[in-house]
């Protein structure tokens, strides 16, 4: 009896064996008994690909104080494997070192001194540290099922909404993580979600739906290094991830009309900064010395963004814009304290509704491709409590001229920020030494006013205290880390 059943057991196994074979690697099961499947598996295993490359990026600081800012070697892999023609799977990533840290001093690399300048003295030297020298992290890991008319994705992965090269207009669906400022290539400095996304195409309009239960949200420079800003103010509240309640939800629909490819989208989402709800004091108070400190309540919220957008070529050119309505964002306010409590009022933010939009254009002239665009953010029943300005313009160019009686590309970046004053230039200069190997040289370059919180301390000391205009600045605070970098890249 047991010889009988495990006969029949294992012809069960052969048959749900050449059933599983035949659906993934399209042979039949009659194919996968008479020796198909080793053909089967060469194939598959001949659409398997891996591909990536390893890279050196070194920076050197020519500002005071000088020094090499890094020293990263990078390894980054990706690879595709295909189930059939249904099913594919993607997973990508990445692990660097830093040597800088190995070779220079952490205080002259993060250039603290000059950064830290208004602040008083022993608050420069307590301040935390830490090294951006050793990273490994997953970049993509997702499995795509391509059906006639619909595919899905669900894995870790990145969305992009936008039509605009360099803007986040409408394209918010992943946060930023500014280790390096904005100075990445615009994938790498994007931090992935675990996100389901389905696209439908239809006949004439084809639709997106995102499902993102992984919730994160901008990332900050370490503390203390060289790039840092905004950091993770203490006893922040952060939302649950992976909980249905907090998951993000969007849905973008695009169609061509007269010649012109549209999007419309709705995305319910998080602010990707936190709102720091504060109980401040309207005066100075000096305490046995010391200045009293505000009480802060930082916490997420939510937002709801409507984006539009359009490209279309005209006259041989390409015509791009973006449009986006953002209900509920926070604003910080001023000094005010028209309630006479002795404290900011509205716990030092408020709350309006927004619009951004942008233009922009693709051209070629002189053989070399223009690609410049205008943005601005306008502030919609605007308060003058509000400490940023009503209007937030800024212009953007990229350029690239290839080169061809030197190998190489010429590529040149330059932000302009209107409103704050401020301005970001890379150039940069790539030269193609073979299919896979390239070398590249460029510069960063900063210029604008620091940001300014209220309150700086006169020569170093803390107990000697000034108050100061308020100014929220980006790039100038960077005005200082002037550098040129070398990079070397093998792909395979």
């Amino acid at each position: 009896m047991r010889t009988y059943r495990a006969k029949f057991m294992s012809y069960l196994y052969r048959v749900f064996s050449a059933l599983l074979i035949s659906s993934v690697f399209m042979v039949t099961p009659s194919q996968a008994e008479n020796g198909g499947l080793m053909t089967a598996l060469q194939d598959w295993a001949d659409g398997i690909t891996l591909n990536g490359y390893v890279k050196n990026e070194t920076a050197y600081r020519f500002r005071e104080p000088r020094s090499f800012t890094k020293i990263r070697n990078i390894l980054y892999l990706k690879t595709n494997v295909p189930f059939g023609d249904v099913f594919e799977f993607t997973a990508s990533g990445w692990g660097y070192y830093d040597h800088a840290f190995d070779l220079f001093n952490y205080y002259t690399i993060a250039a603290r001194s000059e950064r830290d300048a208004l602040q008083p003295l022993n608050f420069i030297e307590n301040l935390p540290e830490e090294e951006d020298t050793k990273v490994a992290e997953i970049r993509e890991f997702y499995l795509d099922i391509l059906l006639d008319n619909m595919d899905i994705r669900i894995g870790k992965q990145f969305v992009v909404w936008g039509v605009m090269t360099g803007v986040r207009i409408v394209d918010e669906i992943n946060p930023m993580n500014f280790r390096e400022l904005i100075l990445p290539d615009l994938l790498d400095y994007r931090v992935p979600l675990w996100t389901l996304k389905l696209n439908y195409f239809g006949e004439n309009t084809d639709y997106e739906l995102l499902w993102i239960p992984d919730i994160q949200f901008h990332k900050p420079a370490l503390p203390g290094s060289e790039w840092e800003l905004l950091q993770e103010v203490p006893g922040t509240t952060f939302p649950e991830t992976f909980v249905f309640d907090n998951s993000e939800v969007g849905i973008k629909v695009s169609r061509t009309i007269w010649d012109t490819e549209v999007s419309f989208s709705y995305f319910y989402t998080w602010d990707d900064f936190p709102v720091i709800f504060r109980q401040v004091p309207v005066n100075i108070q000096v305490v046995d010395g010391e200045v009293a400190d505000p009480v802060f309540f930082p916490t997420y919220t939510r937002m709801e963004m409507y984006g539009t957008t359009m490209q279309r070529t005209l006259f041989g050119q390409v015509i791009k814009g973006e449009l986006a309505y953002v209900k509920g964002k926070f604003f910080g306010i001023g000094i005010v304290d028209d309630d006479q409590d002795g404290f900011i009022d509205l716990q030092g933010e408020i709350q309006k509704d927004h619009i951004r939009w942008g233009i922009g254009m693709d051209f070629n002239v002189w053989k070399t491709d223009f690609s410049p665009g205008l943005v601005q953010w306008i502030i919609l029943d605007y308060d003058d409590v509000i400490i940023q300005d009503p209007y937030d313009s800024s212009f953007n160019l990229f350029v690239r001229k290839e080169l061809p009686e030197h190998g190489a590309v010429f590529q040149l970046l330059a932000i302009y920020m209107i409103t704050l004053d401020e301005l970001y230039l890379k150039p940069k200069v790539i030269f193609n030494v073979s299919d896979h190997f390239q070398i590249a040289a460029g510069m960063d370059l900063f210029w604008g006013k620091r940001s300014q919180t209220g309150v700086a301390a006169r020569d170093g000391r803390s107990v000697d205290l000034v108050e100061i205009e308020q100014q929220y600045q980006f790039i100038g605070n960077f005005n200082n880390n002037d550098r040129i970098f070398l990079e070397f890249k093998y792909g395979f």
